[in-house]
């Protein structure tokens, strides 16, 4: 069985306000990287921040869950890759889950990395 992999959250400051940020702690190559997360249009959609918060509730971290897909372009080319979600449950074991993906294309090529 695959080890677990942890999405964790700190607070930080900026404007007098306190936010979150998300992401994945991992080793590569005996390097410790600290992987950026965040939901998939941040730009557009600054609710998903909200949806993270409530995935997380109390806790400080949520559990990564990687989705494999495979499409086939126009050309009939396929391409394969993952989507990533965060995941929590309740006592009650009523899960909560919002996709996330990489930050910045340093974080995406880390985390392919990790996830070998």
């Amino acid at each position: 069985m695959a080890k677990k992999i942890m999405v964790e959250r700190e607070t930080y400051e900026k404007n007098d306000k306190t936010y979150f940020s998300y992401f994945i702690r991992g080793m590569i190559r005996g390097l410790e990287v600290r992987i950026a997360v965040a939901p998939p249009d941040k730009e557009h959609d600054k609710n998903g921040y909200r949806v993270l918060d409530v995935v997380f509730g109390d806790a400080m971290e949520a559990e990564l869950v990687t989705v494999p897909f495979e499409i086939k372009d126009d050309s009939g080319k396929v391409i394969k890759g993952n989507t990533y979600m965060v995941r929590s449950y309740d006592e009650d074991g009523t899960v909560y889950e919002c996709p996330i993906k990489p930050a910045k294309a340093s974080d995406k090529s880390f985390l392919n990395m990790l996830l070998r």
